[in-house]
């Protein structure tokens, strides 16, 4: 009976070792499959397309200032041409050739500020000499003059006079030596000198700070008389020449007027 026991306990031990082997194998197969199981699968690539460009904030262009409608009174002895912007008005109609010619003229015209006011004067002359009635008894020099004003016609506001503020270049003057004023021939006798107009004068980007100041004028020291008296010239409204109203003939002159 003791032998028997033994082997059962034999038996029993080796069925027990041979249960706990079994259910080892059984937890080591488990455990990698379970880790298996979780190991994530490779992350197939994945592309990122850019962020679309933000388009460029654009700025209105500013609005073309407004074309408004003008009236230019002149009167000049003894003839005038008148560019606006660069555009031409109008000019004397009584022509350079016309010995005594003191006419007032009056255009309508529109524009847009700012008004770049650009007017050739000339004093009348018959020959490049400067003189006036020549070969006559009262052969002389002649004298010039100059007013003007422009009036905005949906204001009626006079928003540009002639004034010391306008600046002046001559292009012509004679006779130099006035000695030759009594010359029975002056044409040979008297000198004189012409300039050629400066290109793009009229237009409003052109440089005219070398040009010089106009010179205000009286109605005597002028003469003014005519077609003068017909206009009801504003006060602040000047007549202007060069420094010199008789040796100076052909002027160029040019003013700015901003918007009121």
């Amino acid at each position: 009976n003791s032998m028997t026991r033994t082997l059962t306990s034999i038996a029993a031990l080796a069925l027990l070792l041979a249960t706990a082997a079994s259910c080892s194998s059984d937890a080591d197969s488990s455990s990698t499959s379970t880790i298996a199981a979780t190991t994530p699968a490779t992350t197939p690539a994945t592309t990122i397309e850019p962020a679309p460009a933000t388009a460029p904030e654009t700025t209105a262009a500013p609005a073309a200032p407004a074309d408004t409608t003008f009236t230019a009174e002149v009167w000049v002895d003894n003839w005038f041409s008148l560019t606006v912007n660069g555009v031409a008005i109008g000019e004397d109609s009584a022509a350079i050739t016309t010995e005594r010619s003191f006419n007032s003229e009056t255009f309508t015209f529109t524009a847009a500020y700012p008004l770049t006011i650009a007017l050739v004067s000339k004093d009348y002359k018959e020959t490049d000499s400067g003189l006036e009635y020549i070969g006559e008894p009262n052969q002389q020099m002649g004298d010039g003059g100059l007013i003007a004003q422009i009036t905005d016609t949906s204001t009626g506001t006079v928003v540009a006079v002639t004034g010391t503020d306008w600046k002046g270049l001559v292009i012509h003057r004679a006779p130099l030596d006035q000695s030759c004023v009594t010359s029975s021939d002056p044409d040979t006798e008297c000198t004189f000198e012409a300039l050629d107009e400066p290109a793009g004068w009229t237009e409003p980007g052109f440089d005219d700070s070398a040009w010089a100041a106009a010179t205000a004028y009286t109605e005597e020291q002028v003469g003014a008389k005519d077609g003068y008296l017909d206009i009801d010239w504003d006060p602040a409204a000047t007549l202007i020449w060069t420094s010199d109203l008789k040796v100076d003939n052909t002027i160029l002159w040019r003013t700015t007027v901003t918007a009121p």
